[in-house]
């Protein structure tokens, strides 16, 4: 199970994509689309696609079998309810949904790992860069 918002799909998602595949022996990726509202309250900023867009967008992705929004308030629910056997972050995701993942999880009773996925050119693929 990967996370993010997916504003626009990149090189840099597509490595991300292939990355958290790689962590299984026989990979069912599923992805967790940020809702407008959690989006907004971390980035500061709406998105420029709306959730729905968002979502359809990384539904039509070779690779990834199953894509959802993710919960309107917290993170747990929809994590609890997929119960994924590894949950894959993104190299510079910090912040209120990760700082205490593993002992959400461990409370959640789920024996999901956490692996951190290394950078793609993050210079060059970064949406908050392309964007600009």
């Amino acid at each position: 199970m990967v996370f993010g918002t997916f504003d626009m799909i990149h090189k840099g998602h597509e490595d991300l994509f292939r990355q958290a595949r790689a962590l299984a022996e026989d990979p069912y990726l599923i992805v967790s689309i940020a809702r407008d509202s959690a989006v907004e309250r971390i980035k500061g900023q709406k998105p420029r696609n709306n959730e729905e867009t968002r979502l359809k967008m990384v539904q039509g992705i070779p690779g990834v079998d199953d894509a959802l929004l993710g919960d309107e308030e917290g993170h747990m629910p929809h994590i609890v309810a997929s119960r994924p056997d590894v949950i894959a972050l993104g190299y510079d995701q910090t912040g209120e949904y990760v700082d205490h993942l593993e002992e959400e999880l461990r409370a959640a009773h789920l024996d999901t790992r956490i692996e951190r996925l290394k950078a793609y050119q993050p210079e060059v693929f970064k949406t908050s860069k392309l964007y600009q």
